[in-house]
């Protein structure tokens, strides 16, 4: 199923770094930014985590909750937390349960080799569960701005 602007957001129960288990719909009533990422520590990776986390006040301000989505381990997750200071929480989709309800697992190529991967790809979801926009062409240094926009 592709989901589309105005679709409701599929809710999903998924352990955090710290192994508690997070569900999409504890945050009804707040505005989620729920982005997939490929892989912790990475150079992408790391630009658009520390660009979040540099506006995680303003984020917050607004009224945004950040949810980072990768395939990471738990302990991959503390560990990139702890190295860049992140201020947020991130969700280990081990089991790409996450990854096939929002459709970001999906064939790449790199190189000319095809390969399975994340897409990175933002979700913004409103208060009311529905999701406002995606945001699929991720600028890894200006995506808080492309949140406020």
């Amino acid at each position: 199923m592709q989901l589309e602007i105005g679709s409701k957001a599929p809710d999903f129960t998924v352990d955090n770094q710290n192994s508690n288990p997070v569900k999409l719909s504890d945050y009804k009533g707040k505005k989620v930014v729920l982005y997939f990422y490929p892989k912790d520590n990475t150079p992408g990776c790391t630009a658009q985590a520390c660009n979040l986390r540099d506006n995680f006040e303003l984020l917050t301000q607004k009224g945004y909750v950040i949810l980072g989505v990768s395939t990471d381990s738990q302990k991959r997750h503390q560990n990139f937390i702890e190295k860049h200071s992140l201020p947020f929480t991130l969700l280990a989709d081990t089991e790409k349960i996450v990854h096939d309800l929002y459709g970001t697992w999906k064939e790449k190529q790199l190189y000319g080799k095809k390969y399975m991967g994340t897409v990175r790809t933002t979700f913004i979801i409103n208060e009311q569960g529905i999701i406002e926009n995606i945001i699929q062409k991720v600028k890894t240094k200006e995506h808080s701005l492309q949140i406020i926009n």
